[in-house]
């Protein structure tokens, strides 16, 4: 168990070698093909199948989730996690050390994915909640970002919530990156403040937009800490050995 938490030696060697690629933007770009493949993909599978073939398990609704309103506006913030993606790619330092952080941080984000994909199959459980939304009190743009977000995501996948474990973790990538630039510019103290604003938004959406339960957020938040317990380690290695010896360390140089 231990050995799959250290960065996979034969996964990461292939683009490390590409690293320094297009003044080295190829290796971030990589890095958004590898999560498309092993992240969105293994989402939408789960959900599709959840949603076609399965049935609900265990229900962690409670009395509470259905008390709570259904805030229209809040749907912004729940559809800004897609923007949570790039900008992590975005702000990834283009040196070796950023590079490897961000594969670090990729490595986690496949692994907490794979855990949960693992439970909406094992466990799964509808959301069913949608019936609360009040489609006439919508205005065109909420109305078309509830659309969006009810075409391309099935009410399953429900607990430990994914939109709180993948938002969480990718802030706290860019906290690392953005906290090391503070001094060059306050801008990037105010980037943080919106960043953990949003992702505060972002908690109370999923559940005022009728996506998820209390549980999932609750679950959603203790799977993400305790991912980032666990990668943190080894980002603060690479600071500490420099990017070149803990690439050599991990078997991704020849």
């Amino acid at each position: 168990m231990l050995a799959a938490l250290r960065p996979w030696r034969r996964f990461w060697a292939g683009p490390w070698s590409r690293r320094d690629r297009a003044g080295g933007a190829w290796f971030p770009l990589e890095v958004f093909v590898l999560g498309l493949l092993l992240v969105a993909v293994p989402y939408f599978s789960t959900n599709n199948i959840a949603s076609m073939y399965l049935d609900t398990v265990w229900d962690p609704e409670i009395a509470l989730d259905r008390e709570l309103p259904v805030v229209n506006w809040m749907i912004l913030p729940y559809t800004l996690l897609y923007l949570f993606y790039p900008a992590t790619l975005i702000l990834c330092p283009r040196g070796e050390r950023g590079h490897a952080e961000l594969a670090v941080g990729m490595q986690t984000l496949i692994m907490v994915t794979a855990f949960c994909c693992a439970i909406f199959l094992l466990l799964p459980a509808e959301i069913d909640m949608r019936d609360q939304i009040d489609w006439d009190s919508l205005n065109g743009w909420e109305h078309a970002l509830f659309e969006f977000i009810h075409f391309s995501d099935n009410p399953w996948n429900a607990w430990p919530s994914l939109h709180i474990v993948h938002s969480y973790l990718l802030a706290r990538l860019m906290t690392v990156w953005a906290s090391r630039r503070a001094a060059e510019s306050s801008a990037w103290n105010l980037f943080l403040v919106v960043l953990w604003v949003e992702w505060v938004l972002l908690c109370i959406s999923i559940l005022t937009t009728k996506q998820h339960y209390l549980f999932d957020l609750v679950t959603g938040i203790a799977v993400a800490q305790l991912a980032w317990m666990a990668t943190k380690p080894t980002l603060d290695e690479i600071g500490e050995m420099g990017p070149s010896a803990f690439a050599e360390k991990c078997g991704w140089t020849d």
